[in-house]
This record gives structure tokens, C-alpha cells and sequence, in this order.
């Protein structure tokens, strides 16, 4: 018997309590044990629940239960976390998180405090939740240089832009509604801003090249901006708009990582992954585009990603399982305005004869997209790949000119 702690009983924690619970013949018979709750530390109360006798109020009972050889990791944020996880580790206990947040900021200690301690660090539902993204790239597509990674890795910001995309719904009334069927919370800021993106983004650049990428480096924008009229262009552009996370090694091995809302042409992959899908395209110099699809929250889901770890752990209780990268300095993110980018842009101007030349003259080879409906005065255009700071200083002339720029949206070579 292994017996395990779960540290938080909120709708994952309740989840993996359920599915340890509710499938222990299954997974004995994957691990030749039983796997065994033995504490849920929170600090509710739950009379009402299987498991009344295993809660407790104080992480001393975990930590000091020699018994316990696996902790589940699951109440979210840094504090308590990150010191009850490292406290875990250095007391020889391994750890399974989903705390995205968590491994972003503090991933590379504690994979290097569980390497010294012969312990194990594992974090499956940090960026997919259900969707199993952390193996395959670790040991699955180990034979591959990753060259790029780019995926949909926010299923709220993607529910409010199916929305608007396939019901012309705007921007707050999608995000009410995602509010009120639970898929974003009250205060949505991580998901809309695309924080949320950003860290998921970060651990898988940290796996697939050995080194820790912090989030303060990975230039971030959100979908607050975006207007019907933006998801009017990119129909008539070929695509529609997706908040992408993504991630591309250069020739130079220097990274080029952004996470920002992009133009997606109809035939990727990426642009039919809608509502709270997600979806995480690889491209290996083996397999070349390998796509990893599903729901990347909820509590079953993300919970399984969560119990499939700490299958894991059991399987490795004696010989550690190798996850790991280095610390870093962020010296290998190159600045965003360095990275290159094709350029969706909209405009209004007195005067759109005089508003497209100049936007010729500054981007010279440029791509007009006709609207029928387009407001007076309105222009939109695709540019061709440039410097992002070669973008930036001509939208700077382009409003020096009278000509207000509205929206610049990225389009994604995916």
C-alpha cells in the first residue's frame, strides 16, 4: 500500500479523491498496490464526505507522516504551495501538482531540490489538464528537435471567441456568459489578459528546451481589444482569431515567445479547436506537426492528468523518473519587438485613398481586405513580415498622419 496526501479539496482535489476512490481496482492493477488516502489538508469542513476521517486542518500531519510517500498538490496560487511543495521534496516525499502558476515561477527549484532528494516532481495537469502534453514531449517526441510549439491554452478566452466568431456575440456579452456557466471566474483577468496562457507557455519552452523560461520575460497580451469587426476581417482575411501561446526556437537557438491574440488561417488545425477546447501543436524535425486536442480544464479531466501522476510517482518510488531542466537567467528570450511577424492592421482616416498609400510607402507590400460593410473611414490591410519594432514605429506614422489605428493583431504561421 502507498499511501497519499492531497493537499487542497477544491474542484480538482475533490476530483483526484474521487477518481483514487472510485477506481482503485484500475489502478491496482496498473501498479501492483493500493493506492491510499491518507490526509486532505483544507481548511473546510466536510462532514458530508467518504473521507471525513483523512481531513485535516494542519500540513504537519502530512509532513510529518513518514507513512506518506506521495503529496498531491492541488490548492493553487504560491502561497502556501510553493512552501509546502518544497518542504515535501526536501523531506523526501515526491510531488504531484496541477499548480500552473507554481511551475512557472518556481519549476527548476524544485525539479533540482527532487533530483537531489531522489524525489519526483510531476506536473502533467499544469498546462493541459486533461490533455497529456507534459509526457509526450518528455519522452514520447524525445528523439525530436522541437522547432516551434504553439497551441489554444485557454479554454475561456477560446469559448468567448467562438462565440464571437460563430455568433456575432461582443466581447462582455461572451465573457458574461462564460461567467455564468462557470468557465471564467469572477474576476477573469488571468484568462482574458492571457496570463494564464503565458505560464503554460513558459513550462512547455522550459521542457522542450532545458531551460527555466519566467514568465516576465514572454511579452503577453489578452483578447480585450478584440471587436467584431477585428473577427470580421479575419473571416475575410481566411481565418479567424485565436489567443496563441507560442514558441519558436531560432536559427541562432535563441527563443522567440510571445503570447498574444493572432489571425489563423482556416486551414491550421488550430482553427476549428473551439469553445473550451484545447489544443497544443508540436513540430518536431522527426514527426513534423503533431496536435494534442481536448478539454484543458474541469474536474475530471485535469484531475486524471493529476492521478495518472502519481501512477507515476508509485512506478518510480525507487528509481526516479528523469523530468528536469536548469535555472536561467532568461538571456535566451530575445526581445519582443526583435521577433518577426506577419501584421493584421485596422484603421480610420478622413480620407482612405491617401490612408492606403501611406500605409503602402510604410509597409510597401500590403494586402487590402474588402468590407463591404466597412464603417466610413475605415481601412484594414495585412502587411508582410517585419521586425515587430519596424511595425510599431510605422503604426506610430500612420497615427501621426491622421490615420488612428484601431487594432494590430499578429497573423500566426501555424
Amino acid at each position: 500500500m502507498v499511501s497519499v496526501a492531497i493537499m487542497g479539496h477544491g474542484v480538482v482535489g475533490s476530483g483526484v479523491a474521487e477518481i483514487i476512490t472510485t477506481h482503485k481496482n484500475k489502478l491496482f492493477a496498473s501498479v501492483g498496490e493500493e493506492i491510499y488516502i491518507k490526509h486532505i489538508l483544507d481548511l473546510r469542513d466536510f462532514d458530508d464526505s467518504p473521507l471525513k476521517d483523512r481531513f485535516t486542518k494542519s500540513f504537519d500531519d502530512i509532513i510529518n507522516d513518514i507513512d506518506v510517500r506521495i503529496v498531491v498538490e492541488v490548492m493553487g496560487g504560491l502561497n502556501p504551495a510553493y512552501d509546502y511543495v518544497k518542504r515535501c521534496l526536501l523531506a523526501g516525499k515526491s510531488v504531484v501538482t496541477s499548480n500552473k502558476e507554481l511551475v512557472a515561477a518556481h519549476g527548476a527549484e524544485l525539479l533540482s531540490i527532487a533530483k537531489d532528494n531522489n524525489t519526483n516532481f510531476l506536473f502533467e495537469a499544469s498546462v493541459g489538464g486533461g490533455i497529456p502534453i507534459i509526457r509526450p514531449i518528455n519522452q514520447c517526441l524525445v528523439a525530436n528537435n522541437v522547432s516551434e510549439i504553439a497551441g489554444i491554452l485557454n479554454g475561456t478566452t477560446n469559448f468567448i471567441l467562438t462565440k464571437m466568431i460563430n455568433e456575432g456575440m461582443d466581447f462582455d456579452t461572451a465573457l458574461k456568459l462564460a461567467q455564468d456557466l462557470g468557465y471564467a471566474e469572477r474576476n477573469p483577468e488571468a484568462d482574458v489578459e492571457g496570463h494564464d496562457a503565458c505560464r503554460k507557455i513558459c513550462i512547455l519552452a522550459s521542457l522542450a528546451y532545458g531551460k527555466h523560461i519566467y514568465p516576465d520575460a514572454v511579452h503577453t497580451e489578452g483578447i480585450t481589444k478584440i471587436t467584431l469587426d477585428d473577427v470580421k476581417y479575419a473571416s475575410i482575411w481566411g481565418g479567424v482569431i485565436k489567443l496563441i501561446g507560442k514558441v519558436k526556437r531560432l536559427d541562432n537557438k535563441k527563443l522567440d515567445i510571445v503570447v498574444a491574440p493572432m489571425l489563423v488561417p482556416s486551414k491550421s488545425q488550430l482553427a476549428n479547436i473551439d469553445d473550451v477546447f484545447n489544443g497544443i501543436m508540436v513540430r518536431g524535425d522527426s514527426t513534423g506537426d503533431v496536435v494534442f486536442y481536448g478539454k484543458g480544464a474541469g474536474k475530471l479531466p485535469t484531475a486524471s492528468a493529476v492521478v495518472a501522476d502519481v501512477v507515476d510517482c508509485v512506478k518510480h518510488l525507487k528509481n526516479r523518473k528523469y523530468l528536469f531542466w536548469t535555472d536561467s537567467d532568461n538571456s535566451s528570450v530575445i526581445d519582443y519587438k526583435d521577433s518577426v511577424t506577419a501584421m493584421y492592421i485596422r484603421a480610420n482616416a478622413s480620407d482612405t485613398a491617401f490612408a492606403y498609400n501611406k500605409a503602402k510607402e510604410l509597409f510597401k507590400d500590403i494586402h487590402i481586405l474588402e468590407n463591404p460593410d466597412a464603417k466610413q473611414g475605415e481601412i484594414a490591410f495585412v502587411c508582410e513580415a517585419l521586425a515587430y519594432s519596424e511595425i510599431l514605429k510605422n503604426i506610430d506614422a500612420l497615427n501621426d498622419c491622421d490615420i488612428v489605428v484601431e487594432s494590430a493583431i499578429r497573423i500566426g504561421d501555424l
